[in-house]
């Protein structure tokens, strides 16, 4: 395949069958599929967000060529829209966290980005802050904000939900995902409903987050985790949600690269722990859907895959 930009290269990932040959706590005749959206060109699912809050903001007229685009984020969603504003040539800023990797700052960086840090005891909420202010005080900028804006579940709606109905079909038992600004568990849970109203739709959070009514603290698991609660997810009707434990998701993490060469990120191994939770619970010859976001390489300086304590 010849493209002529590296961001026609996002999307169209691959879909990875486990059985129990794979995996024992799978039944016999059931399978769990894992959309491995690391393999993204900018190494994660939020390649498929920025390029949509791009296109959606220039479509809209909320972004002209001379913009600069702002965004709060633990890194992900920045390097999606960095990669993204590249190819129109806007300048991005980003406001991160202290506590968030810095090798996803790093990555931000090298696509031209400026980095703002706000203190890791202030969390997201801190840096949807902080941008807010920036945005007042910089002309011509553009706040998309994940957390908010409706685009952020369109953008999975439109194509990370049909190229897993089209390579499973429309009888997914389960829907297993992660939940952190929302926006692609609502997207891909949405289209999934609209074809399969029985559909069981699990979200997945690390010890730390607040959809099962626990209190807020601090979680080594990157990606996933809410302060509160997604407006997105208003009027879904879950299942269930899976709190995961740092030492559930990395020792799944490690498992997956040393077993099955999969080098992902601790979303990754939290959402596989959620999944097969799900399945093993379930009839034989249920499907179920899980999704990991990113690659683990931007977490080796966390000794993602070689600490002894999971």
């Amino acid at each position: 395949m010849i493209i002529n930009s590296i961001q026609a290269a996002i999307g169209h990932t691959p879909l990875l069958r486990f059985t129990h040959h794979d995996f024992p706590e799978i039944p016999e005749g059931s399978a769990v599929y894992a959309k491995l959206e690391y393999l993204n060109p900018g190494g994660s699912i939020k390649d498929r967000l920025g390029v949509y809050l791009i296109n959606e903001g220039l479509t809209s007229g909320r972004i002209t060529r001379e913009t600069t685009i702002i965004e709060p984020t633990a890194g992900n969603t920045g390097i999606g829209i960095a990669l993204a504003a590249l190819a129109v040539g806007l300048p991005t800023i980003f406001v991160v966290p202290e506590k968030f990797s810095l090798e996803k700052q790093a990555l931000m960086q090298a696509l031209g980005a400026k980095i703002i840090h706000t203190p890791t005891e202030a969390g997201i909420t801190g840096a949807i802050a902080k941008a807010r202010e920036l945005q007042e005080e910089l002309p011509d900028s553009y706040l998309p904000l994940q957390f908010e804006n409706p685009a952020n579940p369109q953008a999975y709606y439109q194509s990370l939900a049909p190229e897993i109905t089209a390579d499973v079909g429309a009888e997914i038992t389960s829907f297993v995902a992660g939940i952190g600004s929302g926006g692609t568990f609502s997207g891909v849970a949405s289209y999934l409903l609209e074809r399969n109203t029985a559909v069981r739709l699990i979200g997945v959070e690390p010890e730390g987050s607040i959809l099962n009514g626990g209190s807020s603290h601090s979680h080594e698991i990157e990606g996933i985790g809410v302060e509160f609660m997604p407006t997105f997810l208003e009027g879904l009707p879950i299942t269930k949600y899976a709190t995961i434990s740092d030492s559930e998701g990395f020792a799944m993490t490690k498992r997956l690269a040393k077993e099955h060469g999969l080098l992902v990120g601790s979303s990754s191994g939290a959402a596989m722990q959620a999944a097969l939770a799900e399945v093993a619970q379930l009839p034989a010859g249920s499907q179920v859907v899980t999704i990991f976001p990113d690659g683990g390489e931007r977490y080796l300086s966390k000794n993602i895959y070689s600490r002894e304590d999971y």
